[in-house]
């Protein structure tokens, strides 16, 4: 891929996952709106549907690729220093994937473990 396409592929991936949060989103609201689980046990049998699983674990590196193209366009744009930039993307991406693995366990575990 060139470097003029990857302000067009920034922008698809940006818009392609803000889609699928949407919809995730929703459909959680209306579940947890008009069909709550009464107690733990309920809501871990809900986590093991298959496709809830899936749908979750999908959800996280969505979010993680939707939220690093949104910093990582708000620190180019505003951030001139390259230096402090380079530093706060790497702080960023740390976070994010820190926090990514944290998220993937704890759906994992709640589904596996009970």
């Amino acid at each position: 891929m060139s470097r003029q396409a990857s302000g067009l592929m920034a922008w698809l991936v940006q818009r392609a996952t803000a889609v699928y949060l949407a919809f995730f989103v929703l459909y959680l609201i209306l579940h947890f709106t008009f069909d709550a689980p009464a107690d733990h046990a309920e809501f871990v049998a809900w986590l093991r549907q298959a496709p809830v699983a899936i749908g979750l674990l999908l959800f996280v590196p969505v979010l993680i690729a939707h939220a690093w193209v949104g910093i990582r366009d708000v620190l180019i744009d505003y951030v001139h220093v390259l230096g402090l930039r380079m530093g706060l993307l790497m702080l960023f991406g740390f976070i994010f994937f820190a926090s990514g693995l944290w998220a993937i366990k704890a759906i994992v575990t709640a589904g596996i473990g009970g």
